[in-house]
């Protein structure tokens, strides 16, 4: 669904990414995984638009999408839970969610907003209250559930734990578990590389840069000294 191949990117002077391919299979899981600064926001910036590729080349569905805007590849049928949640603070939850509805790109609407408030049930608890008004959990539980209500083919999750309480954390793999039943495939970037090797068909393990590993989720938490290598584990 996803290809990309040869990817370079610069930050000014620095490069970033030196020659990345990524493929994202219809339906299915990939996470993304690597020591902090490893090049793996980056990577999903490049893809999503928002630095433009220096060379290499980015296809969606079969279609080049290499230097695409942000607004094309989103409504390509990409969402997008940044790190930092990037929720609208002086917009309530209600709003957040309603302003971002919309069918997918084939016209699907699966992801509407009483979806959301059944897989989310604390957020229909707080319809009214103000983004700022929320707790980090909350926060990230509205991110992705504004994503969903793009209907999108693809969702993209960069550090979807990060910072949460332990019992906000085991209820957002839940939603990830059950974003996956649905039939959209996802690409998960956090530091626990147990919990997103238990929730993903396939890994990438990026080291300065480049790829390092891939293959199967299985197959790298089975080698545990592979991980350590490049993870620090």
């Amino acid at each position: 669904m996803l290809e990309i191949r040869s990817l370079h990117t610069y930050y000014g002077d620095s490069h970033i990414l030196h020659g990345v391919d990524l493929d994202i299979p219809e339906g299915k899981a990939v996470g993304l995984l690597g020591r902090n600064g490893m090049g793996k926001t980056t990577l999903i910036r490049s893809l999503m638009g928002f630095v433009p590729a220096a060379s290499g080349t980015l296809a969606w569905r079969g279609q080049d999408c290499t230097g695409a805007t942000p607004e094309r590849m989103a409504r390509s049928g990409i969402g997008y839970v940044p790190e930092g949640r990037g929720i609208f603070p002086n917009l309530s939850v209600r709003e957040n969610l309603t302003m971002s509805a919309r069918r997918g790109p084939h016209g699907r609407t699966d992801w509407d907003f009483a979806r959301v408030m059944a897989t989310f049930p604390r957020l229909a608890e707080r319809l009214d209250h103000g983004g700022q008004q929320l707790s980090g959990g909350e926060q990230q539980m509205l991110a992705i559930g504004r994503a969903l209500m793009t209907n999108p083919d693809l969702l993209i999750l960069d550090e979807a734990t990060e910072g949460l309480a332990p019992l906000i954390v085991q209820e957002i793999w839940r939603v990830i578990k059950l974003i996956g039943q649905t039939g959209i495939s996802t690409l998960i970037v956090d530091r626990n590389y147990h919990a997103v090797l238990s929730h993903t068909d396939l890994a990438v393990v990026m080291e300065k840069g480049q790829v390092a590993q891939s293959g199967s989720s299985a197959a790298l938490l089975a080698e545990p000294d592979k991980l350590a290598r490049y993870l620090g584990v």
